[in-house]
């Protein structure tokens, strides 16, 4: 059913006292709740005095995708207590959201509305005003909504770096408040989050050198990883447990990847050899025990793995010379079981998805140019950039609905990575 239909009978509902309830209603619920294709149509209730939290909650859900959000008319009023069901279920609503204002917080309840009873309620905490920082404990919020009504947490307490004009960025996941995180003057690239979200580490250019830097986000305090300031260091990423860092560095002319200890800030040792192949883009599988990497050993570039310590080295992903082009920027999902990269496709780069399992290759994106693709905590949320708008630009997609949605930046945007979730910490 459509938006536009759904609202338009909902001001028809409530304009009756009392509608009986369809006798179909729970099988169409329980047809949308056990297929996951079909997503349980939700409604955030009018919540008076909270107009910003009700506003970021309700897109916050709708950009789960986990559910077809109905919007209410401006102007609706807020439902009386105890709630009338019957106007929700003649238009086969599974769940309903309210936010009243109540002690220290917000009170939060979610509504089964087949069933016509309360399915959970909490107050929480929040910044009632939506904007800075205190905006993460709104997307926390959100976040558990979502999880009380599908037992994951969403994604929306989460944030994404990313470069802009030569400086590292940072925005929330629905692109609120894009701002610098790096001083001017200065050419940063390839960031790259650690796991607590509390600090990231990029390359900077300086002095014709390229240094692996780490920032602390609260504070800006930095740090030159020791020996990375005399030769090129590029492409850095932590560890799965943020105890090292890897990262590819020019020894004998090509770049051959490497592994620190981030705690002690030393000990860098060398993964790859060989002269003449370049060796680039490293990310950790969750587990930590083995890392996917790019390489141009066997002439074009592709995605390959190994061992934490170097050993084992194969190709991954599968390829067919002279019809699948180069790949480029693994990143590994956060159940281990996929990889997603770009590849050269059609004259183009396209988003590209490997499952380990079937050691299938799948191909998610088709308009534009896109590539750099880094996954969302949940596992089916990517984050890319796409220049199908004219210019690159930030976009997500959902791979179980292929729902895309543009991140709009100040400028060109390049190179983005996602946070884990962050909770309600700034």
């Amino acid at each position: 059913m459509r938006r536009a239909t759904v609202t338009g009978l909902l001001l028809t509902a409530l304009a009756v006292t009392s509608l009986a309830a369809q006798d179909t209603t729970r099988a169409v619920l329980r047809l949308v709740y056990d297929n996951p294709k079909l997503r349980p149509a939700l409604m955030v209730l009018p919540a008076p005095g909270l107009d910003s939290v009700r506003a970021i909650v309700e897109r916050d859900l709708d950009y789960s995708d986990r559910f077809e959000v109905i919007p209410m008319p401006v102007g609706t009023p807020a439902p009386s207590a105890p709630l009338n069901f019957a106007p929700y279920r003649a238009m086969n609503v599974a769940l309903l959201v309210e936010l009243r204002r109540g002690g220290a917080g917000v009170v939060v309840r979610l509504h089964d509305v087949a069933s016509g009873t309360l399915r959970q309620e909490a107050t929480v905490g929040v910044e009632t005003a939506g904007v800075a920082a205190g905006r993460l404990g709104i997307h926390a919020l959100a976040d558990e909504l979502v999880r009380w009504a599908t037992g994951v947490p969403g994604i929306a307490a989460t944030r994404i770096l990313f470069i802009s004009d030569n400086r590292v960025w940072r925005t929330d996941s629905d692109g609120y408040g894009p701002t610098p995180v790096t001083p001017p003057g200065r050419t940063a690239y390839s960031p790259a989050w650690s796991p607590d979200g509390r600090r990231f580490g990029f390359t900077e250019f300086l002095e014709g050198k390229w240094q692996v830097v780490l920032q602390t986000l609260a504070t800006g305090t930095r740090i030159v990883f020791p020996t990375t300031a005399t030769t090129v260091n590029i492409t850095p990423a932590f560890s799965p447990d943020g105890r090292r860092i890897a990262f590819s560095r020019v020894v004998d002319r090509s770049y051959s990847l490497h592994q620190a200890n981030v705690a002690d800030l030393c000990c860098v040792e060398r993964l790859t050899a060989g002269r003449f192949a370049e060796n680039l883009s490293p990310t950790y599988s969750p587990d930590g025990r083995r890392i996917a990497f790019v390489t141009d050993r066997a002439g074009s570039p592709q995605i390959y793995a190994m061992s934490a310590d170097g050993t084992d080295q194969e190709l991954l992903v599968p390829y067919d010379y002279g019809v699948s082009g180069a790949s480029f920027a693994p990143d590994w999902s956060p159940d281990g079981n996929t990889l997603v990269f770009h590849r050269g496709a059609g004259g183009s780069f396209q988003v590209m998805v490997f499952d380990l399992a079937t050691e299938r290759v799948r191909q998610v994106t088709s308009e534009g140019r896109n590539e750099d693709a880094s996954w969302g905590p949940d596992g089916r949320h990517l984050v890319f950039v796409s220049n199908r708008t004219g210019r690159g630009q930030l976009h997500v997609i959902d791979l179980e609905t292929s729902r895309v949605r543009m991140i709009r930046t100040p400028a060109t945007a390049l190179l983005p990575a996602w946070s884990r979730r962050l909770g309600g910490t700034p």
